[in-house]
């Protein structure tokens, strides 16, 4: 087929090893994630050093697996997309290194991606990206409201200064005996339970569109410590549903906020804590309501976390946009747009 553009992405910012084939930017041909949950749970977290070594037992695979499952080749590929930058710096290397080996032994264009617009781009999976367009991006590392004017042209409005929500969600996953990671199981366990708490909504009324978790981290984790120390028994439905409140509101309101001073075509939401049941119905309802003439566009539930797939997407667009490196392309873990 003479239009047929192939992206083959790798993504291995944290401890998922991801390597895609993607069709003409929107098509999957193949996404294969080899996942590391059981080897960092019983840490309660990610652990750098284990992630490096899982990258490098599986990247090999990961790629045969993926050319094979999409049927291609090397010769049938145009480009070769890598993530290489936000994440854990060794992680990062291991799908650069290999991204550029592949790009190198087959001549092929090597396109950097910015782990954060992958995410957005997982979205495009689902329908067609209008612009200008907004994007509120909350995962493990990241929570920010990005502005996107035209194609491929990111202004980040606003973003945490202290913990992320995915961040959040975990820390107190670990007070409440929750294995990593406890997005999850705390979503669950709001729908069954009542915001009784009433915990802090640090910065919502702020005239800006950043965010804050600490605070929340603290008054929760606060309120089960002072209970245990009464031997006070708390619900833990209610406690997760508290807090899972308090996050919803937040990131609704800022989005609002953001929505309101940026008139937008549609709203992108993407990344791990996307996932969120509570967090999609809110906001959902919220465009329903007040902006119904911009298009929700959710990324949809498997590509919420980590993958290469988004990467593909992205990648095809940064390939269109003649975004190019070279073999001195490094890993850059603090990367921002």
């Amino acid at each position: 087929m003479e239009n047929r553009k192939l992206i083959l992405a790798f993504e291995t910012s944290c401890d998922e090893t991801s390597i895609a084939v993607i069709e003409n930017g929107d098509t999957i041909l193949s996404n294969i994630v080899a996942t590391q949950i059981d080897s960092h749970q019983r840490f309660g977290g990610v652990v750098p050093e284990v992630a490096s070594r899982h990258h490098i037992e599986q990247i090999t695979h990961c790629l045969n697996e993926a050319l094979e499952t999409a049927k291609v080749d090397y010769n049938d590929l145009s480009a070769v997309a890598v993530t290489y930058g936000p994440g854990l710096v060794g992680s990062l290397l291991i799908g650069v290194t290999a991204a550029k080996a592949v790009a190198f032994a087959h001549d092929l264009p090597l396109v950097p991606i910015n782990h954060m617009a992958g995410h957005i781009y997982a979205a495009r999976f689902v329908d067609q990206f209008k612009y200008p367009q907004m994007a509120l991006l909350v995962s493990g590392g990241h929570t920010e409201i990005v502005y996107i004017e035209s194609e491929y042209d990111f202004k980040v409005l606003g973003e945490t200064r202290d913990d992320a929500a995915g961040e959040a969600y975990d820390k107190i996953g670990r007070v409440l005996g929750v294995n990593y990671p406890a997005g999850k199981t705390i979503d669950e366990w709001a729908h069954e339970g009542h915001d009784t708490f009433n915990f802090p909504r640090a910065m919502e009324k702020d005239d800006n569109y950043d965010f804050s978790f600490s605070g929340l981290k603290s008054s929760f984790i606060n309120t089960v410590h002072n209970a245990e120390q009464r031997e006070e028994k708390l619900d833990t439905k209610d406690l997760a549903a508290s807090f899972q409140q308090s996050v919803i509101d937040v990131l609704a309101s800022k989005t609002e906020r953001a929505l309101a001073d940026y008139p937008v075509k549609q709203l992108v939401l993407a990344g791990g804590v996307a996932a969120n049941q509570g967090l999609r119905d809110r906001i959902e309802k919220d465009l329903n309501q007040k902006f119904s003439n911009v298009q929700l566009l959710m990324a949809p539930l498997k590509l919420c976390g980590d993958n290469a797939a988004m990467i593909g997407a992205a990648g095809q667009v940064a390939f269109d946009h003649k975004k190019r490196t070279d073999m001195s392309l490094n890993a850059v873990p603090g990367l921002s747009f």
